[in-house]
């Protein structure tokens, strides 16, 4: 994996060798970016969503002094003192819960915070315990701010600190796991423990001792209700059933063309695309960002009740990008379809120069709708990518941001290894869009039922998706609908 940057992305070109191919640090954090989504979502089916705050529940510490270094931290109550595990090392607690948004947090503040408290015990043995629940989009640091605050936590930190307890981890944490990973010793990595409840650090702590906010132990009886037998919640909260006529987030691509008069393109995708068209290409890192969960969900309920967006009002060109790709993660079923899930991981298996070719097979045994809206989008991140010197996004950069949310399995996530593949294959489709969607090319290469013109079979595996298409090409764009042009 490259380092801790995600500008660092080697773009791979058919025709040349391929280099050791690892997970980028940009795919990874977009990975991040959805699993702490999901996390968001598994905790609003249980109840457990943290309401905006002034400040938090529980109130400071009665012996905080507003004359304290670090008071506009500290009244949080992020970080706690509390009490000795069962060999009488020093607890110190940190609550994600606690966290502000971050627009009300000064991080760099926190990590010399968290220095101040730490450098009182460092001189003995001391343990960490982090509470996990409560960390979401709005509240979380960045993966800069993460890995430059590990650096700065030199050995004077790391040799005495005995333990760190992860409570309640995530699959976020997993994949933030990966990340770090470069930059994490393995000794310091045999110190992390992961506690799935909170009756686990019994055994390990004095718990009585321990501060555990109110939301976190609420978050625990859950998990443990769950555990005992009730059946898990849904990964994503299904829109209304039937859903509502002018409903545009979690429906087909059918139902928005049968209830838009036919439009191939879905009224998200054409909005945004056209407002970041006009005024968004040269944005740097457009499609990197995040924007507040509150934000999404008000604009999700705007389109889902037909009613009109201005994003202008946002003052975020970062905001419709973001929408973009949440409208293709909440499909049903994703663009690229289930079934060429398979066919598109084996991507890597062919011959650089063949890739484009595979490309465009795979792509013959899509849906024509499904083509159709592939082609418009593709187009607009080609033209992105074009604008690269400016914003940032080159195609590999993008592929990194929009692989995820273009093709997932039908069961489980995207595994770690699967990045990869599904990245190039990604990359190949906006790098070389003219090529991949140009009819005139595939003809040339295809037959008409889908096998190469000579019939010796594609450059595809031969159990991949060049077997048995049917299909004869679709037409590239510009593709037209009524007259009018997509």
């Amino acid at each position: 994996m490259p380092g801790s940057s995600g500008a660092d992305i080697r773009t791979l070109r058919p025709g040349r060798p391929a280099p050791q191919q690892s997970v980028s640090g940009l795919a990874l954090e977009e990975l991040a970016e959805i699993e702490l989504q999901r996390d968001e979502e598994a905790a609003a089916a249980l109840g457990t969503v943290r309401r905006p705050l002034v400040a938090p529940s529980a109130g400071p510490d009665p012996a905080l002094s507003m004359n304290h270094p670090f008071y506009d931290v500290a009244r949080h109550g992020i970080l706690q003192v509390a009490g000795e595990d069962h060999l009488g090392r020093r607890v110190v607690t940190f609550s994600c819960c606690r966290m502000p948004p971050s627009h009300e947090l000064n991080h760099r503040r926190l990590l010399e915070y968290l220095k101040y408290t730490l450098d009182q015990y460092v001189e003995s043995d001391y343990i960490i315990v982090y509470f996990h629940h409560g960390l979401n989009s709005r509240n979380k640091p960045s993966l800069g701010w993460l890995q430059s605050a590990y650096r700065e936590f030199d050995r004077r930190y790391k040799k005495n600190l005995k333990a760190l307890y992860v409570v309640h981890p995530t699959n976020f944490i997993k994949v933030l796991w990966n990340i770090l990973r470069p930059l994490i010793s393995h000794k310091f990595g045999k110190k992390v423990t992961y506690f799935n409840y909170l009756s686990e650090l019994h055994e390990h702590l004095k718990f009585d001792q321990l501060i555990i906010p109110p939301e976190v132990q609420r978050h625990d009886e859950k998990l443990r209700d769950l555990h005992a037998g009730r059946p898990p919640p849904p990964a994503k909260t299904p829109p209304p059933r039937p859903p509502l006529p002018t409903q545009q987030f979690g429906v087909s691509l059918q139902y928005l063309k049968d209830k838009n008069r036919g439009e191939l393109i879905p009224p998200v995708m054409r909005s945004t695309v056209t407002y970041l068209r006009e005024k968004g290409l040269r944005t740097e890192g457009l499609f990197r960002r995040s924007a507040s969960v509150q934000t999404v969900r008000e604009i999700q309920r705007l389109y889902n009740q037909g009613k009109p967006v201005n994003f202008d009002d946002y003052g975020d060109l970062h905001v419709p990008a973001v929408i973009l790709k949440t409208f293709l993660r909440e499909l049903p079923q994703p663009l690229l379809t289930f079934e060429a899930y398979e066919q598109i991981l084996g991507i890597t298996s062919v011959e650089s120069s063949l890739r484009v070719t595979c490309c465009r097979q795979i792509l013959q045994s899509l849906p024509g709708h499904n083509y159709a809206v592939l082609s418009y989008l593709m187009g607009f991140l080609h033209e992105v990518s074009r604008e690269s010197i400016f914003n940032k996004m080159n195609s590999s950069n993008l592929a990194c941001v929009f692989g995820l949310n273009l093709i997932w399995p039908s069961q489980g996530a995207s595994s770690l290894s699967a990045l990869v593949p599904l990245n190039l294959f990604t990359e190949l489709l906006i790098e070389y869009y003219g090529k991949v969607f140009s009819s005139r090319q595939a003809q040339r290469e295809l037959g008409a039922g889908g096998a190469p013109a000579d019939g010796q079979g594609g450059p595809c595996p031969p159990d991949g998706p060049a077997a048995g298409l049917t299909r004869p090409p679709v037409p590239p764009r510009p593709l037209t609908v009524a007259g009018r042009p997509l």
